[in-house]
């Protein structure tokens, strides 16, 4: 035998694999059968599949499945891959078996072979600990899977998408504050429209990541429902009757105090309904990102021949070739992260449609891979555009200048003199180049101070008088 390989054994054979791999045969199987991409598994996913194989072995110790001087080591191996230290062993392609049987196999082999090195054997040796029969005790690629799909998007929503989200609302509610007195043209089908508070634009930002967050908090409750405990097809055959409900409460200060095991667990391994459900809420907030930095992108655009009301802060060169351009690059990175989570939202709905067959979706592993994928990166993406492109903008002069040369503003006037009259002072000022001010003051019988009054724009942000932070 080559030294760089050993022999390792599975329910097809014996099959060489690499002498240093903690993977035994079926995993070097699915290497050999799945050479497709260089997707692996996710950080997250590896360690839900390695929580739920420490806890599932503990819960094996208590209900006397399992003896204890094996338990302990397979606990200890499993929380090892958990935290990470195996992550490299984690070897099989995204695109495998539909369920995922490949990926819970290779952690299965990893946490047996880890665990006779911590018993002072020899990796392979499946008699002393076995991947199928003692670290799979009472669990099922079918139910394991999905139940670490779960986990690992619960972990992934608490620890980065909902901090990063509020902390982009923050951002927008902190510029609220300080925009709050500047008042420039609204615009509606991007034509000028009555006067607006910068700020109540702002606020308006933050109130979509607000709703944001409480479609995220729907998803987390969907997600908190989980498949263990339904073995091959939901009816539970191979595991202790409470195997399930114990898995679950020890997982459950790990990633969610609201973590519980299905009441239907035909439904929680034949469908991937509740990760569409969370992929679709993290749709709804990229979208609501794609609309923010949109606007922001817009209102910042010039800095002298556009809009020019916002001015982002300057954070790279913007050209080869154009000396001192200055480009809203942040905001382009959010957009572009925005267009990868619409694909991977996609790419979710289409396994949860095609993927549900009789007993058993058969896309886990894409589906997992594009929701973990969509979450982290509008993370990243959204905190890196609070700090690199909200919190440093500030307010122009050219909003409140342009102000006064609006021809929205006319509004103001319609309870004194009527629409069809404010209209016909509009359509002169646009057609002369005149203020609606001056037009006014030649066509109507309005007094200086009535006009200083009917086109205060401070009038015209009603009923909003105060930013909703004030006071």
């Amino acid at each position: 035998m080559d030294a760089e390989v050993r022999l390792e054994r599975d329910s097809m054979g014996e099959l060489a694999v690499p002498a240093r791999a903690y993977y035994g045969a079926s995993t070097q199987r699915a290497v050999e059968n799945f050479p497709i991409s260089t997707l692996r598994l996710p950080r997250a996913l590896i360690a839900a599949l390695g929580a739920i194989k420490r806890e599932a072995a503990l819960v094996n110790l208590d209900l006397g499945l399992l003896a204890e001087e094996r338990a302990r080591a397979i606990a200890a191996a499993a929380g090892e891959v958990a935290e990470g230290s195996f992550d490299a062993e984690f070897v099989v392609d995204i695109f495998q078996t539909g369920s995922g049987t490949s990926s819970n196999m290779n952690a299965n082999e990893v946490i047996a072979n880890r665990a006779l090195e911590l018993l002072g054997a020899d990796r392979g040796d499946r008699a002393l600990v076995h991947p199928n029969d003692h670290v799979n005790l009472g669990q099922s690629s079918n139910d394991v899977f999905p139940t670490a799909i779960h986990l690992a998007a619960l972990a992934t929503l608490r620890d980065q998408l909902r901090p990063a989200l509020e902390r982009l609302a923050n951002s927008l509610a902190a510029q609220r504050e300080a925009l709050w007195p500047v008042i420039k043209t609204g615009r509606t089908h991007l034509q000028d429209a009555t006067p607006i508070r910068l700020g109540q634009e702002f606020e308006g930002y933050r109130g979509q990541v607000e709703r944001a967050l409480q479609r995220l908090e729907a998803a987390r409750v969907q997600l908190t429902e989980v498949a263990l405990g339904g073995t091959a097809v939901g009816t539970g055959i191979g595991r202790h009757p409470e195997f399930a409900a114990k898995v679950v409460e020890r997982l459950r200060p790990i990633y969610d105090p609201q973590l519980r095991e299905t009441d239907n667990h035909f439904q929680a391994q034949a469908t991937l309904d509740a990760v569409v459900f969370a992929s679709a809420a993290v749709r709804s907030a990229a979208v609501s990102a794609y609309k923010i930095a949109s606007d922001i992108r817009l209102l910042s655009c010039g800095p002298r021949a556009g809009i020019g009301e916002l001015s982002l802060p300057a954070v790279q060169p913007g050209s080869s070739i154009m000396p001192g351009k200055v480009n809203p690059v942040i905001c382009e990175a959010l957009l572009m992260v925005v267009a990868q989570v619409l694909g991977c939202d996609a790419t979710v709905s289409f396994a949860g449609t095609a993927g549900s067959i009789l007993e058993l979706n058969l896309m886990l592993p894409v589906a997992a891979h594009n929701l973990l994928t969509e979450m982290e990166l509008l993370a990243r993406a959204v905190d890196n555009f609070a700090q690199r492109a909200v919190d440093g903008l500030v307010a122009t002069e050219r909003g409140p200048e342009m102000l006064e040369r609006g021809l929205a503003i006319c509004t103001g006037l319609v309870p004194a003199i009527g629409y069809d009259a404010a209209a016909a002072i509009a359509h002169e000022a646009f057609e002369t180049g005149a203020t609606v001010r001056e037009v006014a003051r030649q066509r109507t019988a309005l007094s200086e101070d009535e006009l200083t009054r009917l086109l205060d724009p401070e009038r015209q942000v009603l009923p909003s008088l105060e930013s909703p932070g004030a006071g």
